[in-house]
């Protein structure tokens, strides 16, 4: 991305986090993004661009939060996987996931629906490799997707229970 298309980007991530995806005008989506109408269809000339702009950025600050110089350890590796998604969702996402909103937003977007799943699949494969769990990709996406879906009822003790299924998991053979 340039630089401008990242600064677009982060704006629109901002906007669709706080107001949804159906709520935001292109006026209130331009003004987000700190440039002019031009500007923001120049470089995201539909508002499904917009939204795809959004996820894009939000999908590789998301990975580098989560699974950036972790321990070498594998359960170490795990349990600071745990810990900054539940940081990321307490600083981030306090209402949920913003994948799984935009697919909500657009159920029938079979665009938005395959990012939803490539997300997901890259986040469960960096933590099944992270966590030296090869093949448990499933187990560690229901153990996050459970951290993320649960964050807003719970918080803090949908962290907890996650590092305990977790601690399970890895005891499994």
């Amino acid at each position: 991305m340039t630089d401008t298309m990242t600064r677009i980007a982060a704006g629109l991530e901002r906007a669709f986090a706080a107001n949804g995806f159906a709520e935001p005008s292109v006026e209130d989506l331009r003004d987000a993004a700190g440039v002019s109408l031009r500007t923001l269809y120049k470089y995201a000339p539909s508002r499904d661009e917009m939204v795809r702009a959004a996820l894009d950025h939000r999908h590789q600050r998301y990975m580098a939060h989560v699974f950036a110089d972790l321990p070498q350890e594998h359960g170490a590796a795990l349990g600071a996987i745990v810990d900054r998604i539940a940081d990321w969702m307490a600083r981030e996402a306090s209402h949920g996931c913003l994948f799984h909103a935009a697919v909500a937003a657009a159920p029938r977007d079979a665009g938005l629906r395959a990012l939803l799943a490539r997300h997901k699949a890259e986040v469960a494969e960096r933590a099944a490799r992270a966590s030296g769990l090869p093949g448990r990709e499933v187990d560690l996406t229901l153990v996050i997707e459970g951290l993320t879906q649960s964050w807003p009822l719970h918080g803090d003790a949908t962290a907890a229970s996650a590092r305990r299924l977790c601690d399970a998991l890895r005891a499994m053979p």
